[in-house]
C-alpha cells in the first residue's frame, strides 16, 4: 500500500479548486471584428495527452525552451513532472551518467545500457556500444517541440521502457523568418545562435546553428557545445510530402571532481560528435496516412586527458535502418495502426584492436494496434483498444510485448487506464563487460517491464487537471554474479526492481496575460536505493505578462532527498550515495522591442538561476552553481 502525504497532493491540486463547474459548457458569445488576442504560453510544460491506445504524451514545446532559458536536454526536462537529472556543468555534459542525464520515474539510470532511449524526428540517437543516452548529442536548438514518453508505448517505439523523441522545425507557411540570439552570463558563459526557414509554394526549409560555452562555476568544470541542422521539405502533391533532415554536433565537457577530492580521481574530458541523416516520405487521405523513413548517424565519445595517466579512449558507433507506419480509419469509429522498424547498431573501439570490431545487433519488430470509439463525443463515450509488437533479434531469442487500454469519457472528463509491456534487449555492451573471451551473455534474456495505469483528467476552459497512478515491475535484469572478486563472473537475468506512483498536473489560466502550473510525482521503489527516484518532486511556475511588452517567468522545484549515482549491474551490490533535498527558485523577464517595426523585432532578456542561492547537488559533494545570471538579447526579422 503506497501511501503519499495528502498536503502535498492538494497543494498540486489546489489552483483548480475554485472552478466548481465545466466553464466549457457555458455559452461564450461570439464577437465579431475584434483585435487579435495574445494568450500567454503555459509554463513548464504544453500539456500532457492520452492517445486512442490509452498511451500518455507530455510536451515540452519550443515556447516553454525559450521560456525556461533551457540549453540542452536536461534544463529543458528538468521540471517536467515525472523527470530527474543530473549534471555537473553549466554548458556541456560529462558522459552519459551522473555527468549529464535524464531520469524517468526512476529510469534511466542503469550503465551500461538504460531504460530510456532518446531520438529526433523518430531516428535513434545515443551511445550505440554503451547502449545509453549521451545528451549533448540531442540539440534541443532543432527542436520545436520535445516529447516525452514515460512509461512502454509498443505502438510507437521498441527496444525501450521510455523515450524521448525531438520534433524538429519546419517552416509551415508562406515567406521568410530569420532568428538571432546572443546571450552571456557567469563563469563567462556564452550562448549563441542563429536560424532562418523559409517557405515558397511547395518547398520548405529550415537550418540553424549555435554555439555555447563556459568555464564553469568549479574549476575544470568547462564546456563547450557546437550544432548545425537543416531539414528541406517538399509537397509532391496534396496528399504526398517528403522531407530531408541532418544534425551535426560536436561538444564536450569537464569533470571537476568531488570537492577536497586528489585532482587524479577527476575523470578528465568527455568529448562526443555525431552526424545524423534521414529522409522521411509521408502520406495522408481520408482514410488512412503513414510514413516511410531512412536513417543513418554515427558518433563517436571520447575520454580524454585523464589526470590518472590512463590512455585516452575512443567508441565509435553507427545506427541505421528503416521505419514504416500506417494508420487506417476505414470504419466508423474505428482506428487501427500497422508498422514495422528495422533497426541495426554497429561499434567499434578506437583502440586499433581487431577484438572490438564487427560488433552488430539487429532488431526486427512489427506491430500493430486496434481502437474504437463508442458513444458520443458531446456525452459519454468509451475507446477501448489493444495491440502487440513482436521481436526479433540476431543474438537473442525473439519476444513479444502486448498492450491493452480503456478510456470512458464524458463530455470534459476522460478516465483512462492501461497495461504494456516493455522490452529492452541487451547492447553491444555485454560482449565488452567480462572481456571477449567470456561468453556468458549469449545465455541472457531480454529485460521486460510491465506497466500498469490508472488516471483521470478534466478540463475546463480555463484549466486543465491531470491525475495518473502507475506501477511498474521490471524483470529479467542482467547483472553480473557472483559480486566481484569471486568465481569467475557471469552474466544473468536475476534482477527485479518495482516503481510505483502518482503524479499530478494543473494548468490554470485565470486570464489572457497569466498562466500558471502545478505539478507533483511521487514515488516508492523496492529496493528502495534505487538511484534518482525521490520519494516527491513538486514543481510550479507562472508565466505573466504584467505590461504589453514585458514578461515574467518564474519555476519552482522541491525534490527530496534521493539516492544517487550509476546502477551499476553487479548482483547484490546496494548504493550508498545520497543526496539530500533541496528547492530552486528560476526566473527570466524580457521586453519587446521593435527595433524596425514590421522588419527587425525582438526582445532583451534577463535570466536567473538558483535566485535564492541555495546549496544543492546531483551528486555527493558535487555542488552545484549558487545564483547566477545570463542577460541576452533575441532577434526576429
Amino acid at each position: 500500500m503506497i501511501r503519499y502525504p495528502i498536503s502535498s497532493l492538494l497543494i498540486a491540486l489546489a489552483p483548480a479548486l475554485p472552478l466548481s463547474a465545466p466553464l466549457a459548457a457555458q455559452t461564450i458569445p461570439v464577437i465579431e471584428d475584434m483585435p487579435p488576442v495574445v494568450v500567454v504560453a503555459a509554463p513548464i510544460i504544453e500539456g500532457n495527452t492520452i492517445d486512442d491506445y490509452s498511451s500518455g504524451i507530455t510536451v515540452v514545446t519550443e515556447q516553454q525552451l525559450k521560456l525556461l532559458n533551457a540549453q540542452d536536454m536536461g534544463t529543458a526536462l528538468r521540471l517536467t513532472p515525472g523527470v530527474n537529472i543530473s549534471r555537473y556543468n553549466q554548458v556541456g555534459s560529462h558522459g552519459g551518467s551522473e555527468g549529464g542525464a535524464v531520469f524517468i520515474r526512476g529510469m534511466g539510470a542503469s550503465r551500461p545500457g538504460s531504460e530510456i532511449k532518446t531520438y529526433i524526428d523518430g531516428v535513434p540517437m545515443y551511445m550505440g556500444l554503451w547502449n545509453h543516452p549521451l545528451l549533448d548529442l540531442l540539440s534541443i536548438d532543432s527542436a520545436s517541440a520535445i516529447e516525452i514518453y514515460k512509461s512502454p508505448q509498443p505502438h510507437r517505439f521498441g527496444n525501450a521502457f521510455a523515450a524521448v523523441n525531438i520534433i524538429p522545425k519546419r517552416r509551415e507557411f508562406e515567406g521568410f523568418e530569420s532568428r538571432v540570439h546572443v546571450a552571456a552570463g557567469s563563469y563567462n558563459t556564452f550562448v549563441q545562435k542563429a536560424e532562418h526557414g523559409g517557405k515558397v509554394g511547395p518547398t520548405d526549409y529550415y537550418l540553424g546553428q549555435s554555439f555555447r560555452s563556459s568555464d564553469g562555476h568549479r574549476t575544470r568544470s568547462s564546456g563547450e557545445m557546437q550544432n548545425y541542422f537543416a531539414r528541406v521539405g517538399q509537397e509532391l502533391n496534396e496528399n504526398w510530402y517528403v522531407s530531408i533532415f541532418g544534425l551535426h554536433s560536436r561538444n564536450h565537457g569537464w569533470d571537476p571532481g568531488a570537492q577536497g577530492a586528489p585532482p587524479e580521481e577527476r575523470d578528465g574530458k568527455y568529448a562526443t560528435e555525431a552526424t545524423l541523416g534521414s529522409i522521411r516520405l509521408e502520406h495522408a487521405y481520408d482514410t488512412f496516412s503513414g510514413n516511410i523513413r531512412l536513417y543513418h548517424n554515427h558518433g563517436r565519445g571520447r575520454q580524454l586527458s585523464r589526470p590518472d595517466g590512463t590512455p585516452d579512449a575512443t567508441w565509435k558507433f553507427h545506427h541505421y535502418g528503416l521505419g514504416v507506419r500506417e494508420d487506417f480509419e476505414t470504419w466508423p469509429g474505428g482506428s487501427a495502426r500497422v508498422g514495422l522498424d528495422h533497426d541495426i547498431t554497429e561499434a567499434e573501439s578506437g583502440h586499433e584492436d581487431p577484438a572490438w570490431e564487427g560488433l552488430r545487433r539487429r532488431i526486427t519488430s512489427p506491430y500493430f494496434a486496434l481502437s474504437q470509439f463508442i458513444g458520443d463525443e458531446e456525452g459519454f463515450y468509451l475507446v477501448p483498444s489493444k495491440g502487440f509488437r513482436h521481436y526479433d533479434h540476431n543474438r537473442f531469442r525473439s519476444e513479444s510485448a502486448p498492450h491493452a487500454g480503456l478510456k470512458l469519457g464524458y463530455v470534459n472528463t476522460e478516465l483512462h487506464v492501461g497495461y504494456s509491456r516493455g522490452v529492452l534487449y541487451p547492447g553491444l555492451e555485454v560482449e565488452r563487460i567480462l572481456g571477449i573471451n567470456n561468453t556468458t551473455w549469449r545465455n541472457l534474456h531480454a529485460e521486460t517491464l510491465d506497466h500498469y495505469e490508472a488516471g483521470i483528467r478534466h478540463i475546463w476552459r480555463q484549466a486543465a487537471v491531470d491525475l495518473v497512478f502507475f506501477r511498474d515491475e521490471g524483470q529479467n535484469r542482467y547483472v553480473l554474479s557472483p559480486p566481484p572478486p569471486g568465481p569467475p563472473q557471469e552474466l544473468e537475468n536475476i534482477g527485479s526492481y518495482r516503481t510505483s506512483g502518482v503524479e499530478s498536473t494543473v494548468r490554470y489560466a485565470p486570464i489572457n496575460s497569466l498562466s500558471l502550473f502545478a505539478g507533483a510525482t511521487f514515488l516508492r521503489s523496492d529496493p528502495d536505493e534505487l538511484p534518482y527516484t525521490p520519494e516527491s518532486t513538486l514543481t510550479a511556475g507562472l508565466n505573466w505578462r504584467f505590461l504589453p511588452k514585458a514578461m515574467l517567468s518564474l519555476d519552482a522545484q522541491r525534490v527530496s532527498g534521493m539516492y544517487t549515482g550509476p546502477r551499476a549491474r553487479r548482483d547484490g551490490v546496494l548504493n550508498a550515495d545520497r543526496v539530500d533535498s533541496y528547492y530552486l527558485i528560476n526566473g527570466r523577464i524580457s521586453y519587446t522591442v521593435n527595433f524596425v517595426p514590421g522588419k527587425l523585432e525582438g526582445e532583451i532578456f534577463l535570466a536567473g538561476e538558483n535566485l535564492t542561492d541555495q546549496r544543492y547537488e546531483y551528486r555527493p559533494d558535487y555542488p552545484m552553481p549558487g545564483i547566477n545570471g545570463m542577460l541576452g538579447v533575441d532577434l526576429r526579422f
